[in-house]
């Protein structure tokens, strides 16, 4: 019965529903498009560094830390037979690291100098710009965010300073062949990159590498010596750690987007629900019972959440789609900061994010529908008849 007076009530006043479905799916659309977009950035986040940098894993030398520079000095050898024998089969790639000074414009600054194959596919970077380039003393790959504090651009020269295996300071001329864009800004700020095979000629450490990064799917090699297999979940162990502990500021943003969905969500169905007091005295009048009348407009509101369902599938499921698949273009580039955030923000839409947002937009819209209606159910009939809402 109830139900029935219920949708002929929703039926009935078209532009009053109309309203109350449009901005219930606004605010539920508005929550999911947000909390998808944040949701999106943290994966973008792991996803750029395992494209560009961690691949599968790697062996390090058991003197290397990324973390300190010093180490980089004693941290080179021959890799072991087994890991070189997945670099012959181009299943992995050596690296050989070392410190270094650029004087660009005569300024110096301190580096991390790199040697890597320039054949190599398994990470994301251009490294075949490294290729020919017989009449470069050095030819150079340099990130973005390199180039933009060095003042460097492609066919520019200047000098490069470094202590080889014999303790021996030497330095060369280096000129950009190529700068890159990876969108992480550990590897586009800081570093310099350099063919493997000149980097082992000019460090004097011919066939040694500092660490060697393997393509996904590679199992970790039995006789790796005292070289150190570290797989993909020890190498994002930071990042996760980083996304984990970020994890709070995402719920307090969520409840932040709830708390305005609640408050637009009140307004219009407070409204909507004040306005129909003589429709309630009626209602009372005719002999139906305070919690029948309740349970009327409770439902009403059920309905409008039902509705306002679909209402987002309909109107804002294409702009959904649409961004879910292209992303949205930042103005800002903000790796130029130190953050690692994607040139285009794509939201990625969980199946537990749509269930939670659905259930939590569900819930308000019931509360609100069931406050307002308890109040005015509380009157007599003859004032709500008087249209005197707030006696």
């Amino acid at each position: 019965m109830l139900l029935k007076i219920a949708l002929k009530n929703l039926l009935g006043a078209r532009l009053r529903t109309f309203l109350n479905v449009l901005v219930t799916a606004f605010s539920f659309f508005l929550i999911l498009f947000m909390s998808a977009m944040y949701d999106g950035m943290l994966q973008h986040t792991k996803q750029v560094t395992m494209d560009t940098e961690i691949a599968g894993g790697a062996y390090w030398h058991p003197k290397y830390d990324p973390l300190n520079p010093m180490t980089f000095e004693d941290a080179h050898s021959v890799p072991p037979v087994a890991v070189q024998t997945l670099v012959d089969e181009k299943k992995a790639f050596p690296v050989l690291v070392s410190q270094a000074s650029i004087y660009p414009g005569g300024r110096i600054m301190p580096t991390i100098m790199k040697g890597i194959p320039p054949d190599q596919n398994i990470v994301n970077m251009p490294t075949d710009a490294l290729f020919g380039h017989e009449d470069i003393a050095i030819p150079v790959l340099i990130g973005k965010g390199m180039a933009s504090e060095s003042k460097l651009e492609v066919g520019d020269a200047f000098t490069i300073r470094w202590l080889d295996a014999d303790l021996t300071y030497d330095a060369n001329e280096g000129t950009v062949v190529h700068i890159m864009d990876t969108e992480n800004f550990k590897l586009d700020m800081g570093h310099i990159w350099i063919p493997l095979k000149k980097a082992q000629s000019m460090l004097a450490m011919e066939g040694e590498a500092t660490y060697v990064t393997y393509e996904k799917g590679v199992p970790l090699v039995q006789g790796n010596g005292d070289w150190i297999p570290r797989d993909i979940n020890y190498l994002v162990q930071d990042m996760e750690a980083i996304i984990e502990a970020d994890k709070s500021g995402a719920q307090i943003m969520y409840l932040i987007l709830l708390a305005l969905a609640a408050m637009g969500i009140f307004n219009a169905q407070v409204l909507s629900i004040f306005r129909r007091g003589k429709e309630i005295g009626t209602l009372m009048a005719l002999g139906m019972t305070r919690s029948r009348v309740v349970g009327l407009f409770t439902l009403e509101g059920g309905l409008n959440a039902v509705l306002a369902a679909g209402a987002t599938l309909i109107f804002f499921g294409p702009v959904l789609w649409y961004f879910g698949k292209y992303g949205i273009p930042l103005p800002i580039d903000y790796t130029e900061m130190g953050m690692l955030v994607a040139k285009r923000l794509i939201p990625v839409y969980t199946i537990g994010l749509v269930i939670s947002t659905t259930i939590l937009v569900s819930i308000i819209v019931l509360i609100v529908s069931y406050i307002p209606s308890r109040r005015i159910a509380k009157m007599k009939p003859t004032n709500a008849l008087r249209g005197k809402v707030m006696a």
